[in-house]
C-alpha cells in the first residue's frame, strides 16, 4: 500500500475520491427518483401526475394517431384477407388481451393505484364499461362492412357528436373560434385519409349506431379522468370487466355463425394478436389524450 500511496500522490487518491463521491451522489439521485416515481403511483393523484409529466397533450395524440392508422389497418387485415369474419368477437379477444396485460401489470406492482373507491360511484364505472363495449364492437362492426374511406368519415362525425352532446348533458358550450378550428381540422383529415367512399346500407346504419355511444365514451373517460383523478391505466382496469361481459352478450346479435371453424394457424393467430396488441395501445392511446 505504501508503494501505491506513493505512486499515487496526495493529487491521484482526491481525484479518485471526488469520483468516488460523484458516483454516490448519483446513484443516491437515481435511488431519490426510484423512489418518488413508486411512491406516486401509490396514490391516485401522484400517479396522475406523472401522467400528465410524461404524456403531455402532443404526445399522446401523436402516439394515438400512429396507433390508428396501425390497427385500422391490422383490422382490415384481419377481416379481410385472413378471413375472421366476427368483429365483435375480435374485439373480444382485445379487452381479454388487455385485461391480461393490465393483471400483469398488476402483480408487478406497476399499475397506477386508483382512487379511493367512495369519490366515484360504481354506476359511473360501470356505465364507462357498457359504453366501451358499444363503442369499440360497432367500430369493427362498422370497419367490416364499410370501406376505409366510409369509416373514417363517420369517425370524424364523433366530434362535433360530442360538442352536441356535452352541451345536452351539461350544457357546455364552446367559442364560434373553436367551432371553426373543429371544421376546419375535420375537413383537413377528411381530405388527407377519405380516399374510397363505398355504400351499403346496413353499413351506413352500424356507423350511424355506433358514432353515439363513441361520443359518450369520450365523454364519460374525459370527465372521469380530469374531475376524478383517474389515470388511463387504473380506469381501464377498473372498466375492462364489464366491457367484456357485455361484449359477450353482443356476440350472438352481431357476428354471424362459424367461430369454432376458424383456422387459428400460426399466421392468423399471430395477425390476430398484433391486432390485439394495437387495440390495447388504442385504448391507452386514446385515454391519455382524453386526460
Amino acid at each position: 500500500m505504501g508503494l501505491f500511496d506513493s505512486l499515487l500522490g496526495g493529487e491521484g487518491k482526491k481525484f479518485i475520491k471526488r469520483k468516488d463521491s460523484d458516483a454516490g451522489e448519483a446513484g443516491r439521485a437515481l435511488e431519490e427518483l426510484r423512489s418518488s416515481l413508486y411512491n406516486d403511483l401509490r396514490t391516485s393523484e401522484g400517479a396522475k401526475r406523472q401522467q400528465q409529466r410524461f404524456c403531455g397533450p402532443v404526445v399522446a395524440m401523436t402516439f394515438n394517431f400512429m396507433v390508428s392508422v396501425g390497427i385500422i389497418m391490422a383490422n382490415k387485415l384481419v377481416m379481410g384477407k385472413v378471413g375472421f369474419n366476427y368483429p365483435i368477437f375480435l374485439t373480444l379477444i382485445h379487452y381479454v388481451v388487455a385485461w391480461f396485460l393490465l393483471a400483469i401489470f398488476k402483480a408487478l406492482s406497476i399499475l397506477p393505484v386508483s382512487p379511493p373507491s367512495k369519490s366515484t360511484p360504481f354506476s359511473s364505472l360501470f356505465s364507462l364499461g357498457v359504453v366501451m363495449s358499444f363503442s369499440s364492437g360497432l367500430a369493427n362492426t362498422s370497419l367490416k362492412h364499410n370501406s376505409v374511406g366510409f369509416y373514417q368519415m363517420a369517425k370524424i362525425a364523433v366530434t362535433p357528436s360530442i360538442v352536441i352532446a356535452e352541451f345536452i348533458i351539461y350544457r357546455k358550450t364552446i367559442s364560434s373560434k373553436k367551432v371553426l378550428s373543429l371544421v376546419i381540422v375535420s375537413l383537413g383529415v377528411a381530405i388527407a385519409t377519405v380516399t374510397d367512399l363505398e355504400f351499403n346500407l346496413f353499413g351506413a346504419l352500424i356507423a350511424v349506431a355506433w358514432i353515439i355511444p363513441s361520443a359518450i365514451n369520450k365523454i364519460l373517460w374525459s370527465n372521469l379522468q380530469q374531475q376524478g383523478n383517474w389515470t388511463a391505466l387504473a380506469l381501464m382496469w377498473k372498466t375492462t370487466p364489464t366491457t367484456i361481459f357485455f361484449l359477450l352478450a353482443l356476440m350472438p346479435w352481431l357476428d354471424p355463425p362459424g367461430i369454432l371453424s376458424f383456422k387459428w394457424d400460426v399466421t392468423n393467430s399471430t395477425a390476430v394478436l398484433i391486432s390485439a396488441a394495437l387495440g390495447f395501445l388504442l385504448q391507452w392511446s386514446g385515454a391519455l389524450t382524453l386526460g
